[in-house]
């Protein structure tokens, strides 16, 4: 049986048994996902910078199209991109539901409208700041450009960003925040502590964009984690989460020939 959620007021809490090996458990979940993310990420951005073009003359893809001129199996992969991330996420939930403490993270509906209005709240308050610090970013030759998709004008284009944006949310805050400060919780790890090197994760597999999106990742990972040892829920950080990309992403499809000073 899950642990009682704790109260809004109350110092945020770990459940005292946990799995037997935390530690373990952490690093293979994040082995899996968003650790092996940001071992390639910083692969990525090594190979950038041993390019003879500037770091911030480059151009990052991040929904990219695989085959074009096939939109039917171009869809297919984009399925596949939106699914099979999700299966770390629903891993890390199915792991704290056997140690009796899912209940503690927040993940779930039973406070629609908190979580809507402190998501829309908080994608206010760090998307349109982060617009303006890539760009000055790719100015200062610290990033490359960022082109959010170049998916084909097809019907299902806004769908398929829609829901890579709300499949970025669920992965990154239920494993990077819900999940990671359960199990630093499990290992005694201060809460400053949690914040940090959760939010320097973060950051690192942002770094195949460059050096701006992993401070602005950083940045952002800080920010979540405060809230989050605030509010004790991730379900509001999602769906800032999501709410930021589906602006990004979508935005930039409708957008882009504007855009080109990020």
């Amino acid at each position: 049986m899950d642990a009682a959620p704790a109260a809004p007021g109350q110092v945020l809490e770990f459940a005292p048994s946990g799995p037997k090996y935390p530690g373990i458990e952490l690093l293979l979940v994040l082995g899996v996902s968003l650790g092996e993310s940001a071992v390639y990420s910083v692969l990525s951005l090594v190979n950038k910078l041993t390019y003879e073009v500037p770091l911030n003359q480059q151009t990052t893809t991040v929904n990219p199209s695989y085959t074009p001129d096939r939109p039917w199996l171009d869809l297919a992969y984009q399925i596949a991109n939106i699914v099979m991330p999700l299966v770390p996420a629903l891993l890390a939930l199915h792991l704290l539901k056997v140690s009796g403490e899912r209940a503690r993270i927040g993940f779930d509906l039973k406070r629609r409208g908190f979580d809507i209005g402190w998501g829309l709240l908080c994608a206010a308050g760090i998307g349109l700041p982060g617009l303006a610090f890539l760009a000055g970013a790719k100015a200062l030759g610290l990033n490359t450009g960022i082109e959010a998709t170049n998916l084909g004008a097809v019907w299902w284009t806004i769908p398929v960003l829609i829901l890579a944006a709300v499949m970025n949310g669920v992965l990154e805050e239920v494993v990077m925040i819900g999940y990671f400060f359960q199990r630093a919780g499990n290992l005694g790890w201060h809460i400053a502590l949690t914040v940090i090197v959760s939010a320097l994760v973060r950051g690192s597999y942002h770094l195949y964009q460059g050096f701006g999106s992993f401070a602005g990742n950083f940045i952002m990972g800080v920010v979540f984690g405060i809230f989050y040892v605030k509010a004790k829920r991730v379900m509001p950080l999602a769906a800032a989460h999501s709410a930021i990309d589906i602006v990004a992403f979508v935005g930039y499809s409708l957008l882009a020939p504007y855009l080109t000073f990020i």
